[in-house]
């Protein structure tokens, strides 16, 4: 394992995970992050407690349905294991995760470098336009969640695009929700910078996977519906059901 995914699991340890003081609900909230130069970014970071209870209202998946999808099945392989590139339908048996990918958008191949480095799983990406692109980043030994305001922080260690993004946004908000499984998802929502990105974070099995989906501010406003319900899509299996089940 990488010095990078070192310092972000330590991150990760209860060290990290005391709580920040509890929002005040009934207070219209404001751009929680006023530019911040990037040597303060720790600073930045504190007022992502005060949204923890923010709903981000997303559009409903039903006025998406225009948009033709796929379903894309992740196996989140270690980098020893890696043994080939996504995309296949037989990965279901295996899958850890699953989320959907428009018609039409590309695969970007992952090497073993990378994944071993940053953790990257998989990645599809807008052929009209690259930078518009969803992603999906895991670490082992990871035991649960810290707090939701850490969580990000802890993400944007190993990723300095990300870092740039939150120093320059004019707003970070954030919720946490939980399924019908009582499996917890935090969702973070990033405005401003130049472009904006939805993230989606939860952990199983001992491993936290962070499901990101970015576009440019003039892609954002041209496909929102669709890139929400990628967002919204992500989830992670049960994979030894998936296994015992018949291969498609």
């Amino acid at each position: 394992m990488s010095a990078t995914f070192s310092s972000i699991a330590a991150l990760s340890s209860a060290a990290l995970s005391s709580p920040l003081s509890a929002p005040k609900s009934n207070i219209q909230p404001k751009p929680l992050i006023a530019k911040p130069q990037l040597p303060h970014f720790a600073t930045a970071l504190i007022p992502l407690a005060a949204a923890a209870s923010i709903s981000l209202s997303p559009l409903p998946l039903s006025l998406a349905s225009d948009y033709p999808f796929h379903l894309y099945y992740g196996t989140a392989a270690s980098a020893a294991n890696y043994g080939g590139y996504g995309g296949n339908a037989s990965k279901q048996d295996t899958a850890e995760y699953t989320y959907e990918v428009p018609d039409g958008w590309k695969e970007r191949l992952v090497s073993k470098v990378e994944k071993g480095t940053n953790g990257t799983d998989s990645e599809f990406f807008n052929p009209k336009k690259r930078s518009e692109r969803e992603y999906l980043t895991f670490l082992s030994d990871i035991r649960g969640l810290a707090p939701v305001d850490t969580v990000l922080g802890n993400l944007a260690l190993s990723d300095v695009a990300l870092q740039d993004q939150i120093a320059g946004a004019d707003s970070v908000r954030s919720e946490e929700r939980r399924a019908g499984n009582g499996q917890v998802y935090y969702s973070y929502e990033i405005d401003g910078a130049g472009k904006h990105s939805l993230i989606a974070v939860t952990c199983k099995g001992n491993k936290l996977y962070a499901h990101f989906v970015s576009a440019p501010e003039a892609e954002w406003s041209r496909d929102e519906i669709m890139l929400r319900r990628l967002h919204e899509s992500f989830k992670t299996v049960d994979s030894r059901a998936s296994a015992s089940s018949p291969s498609s």
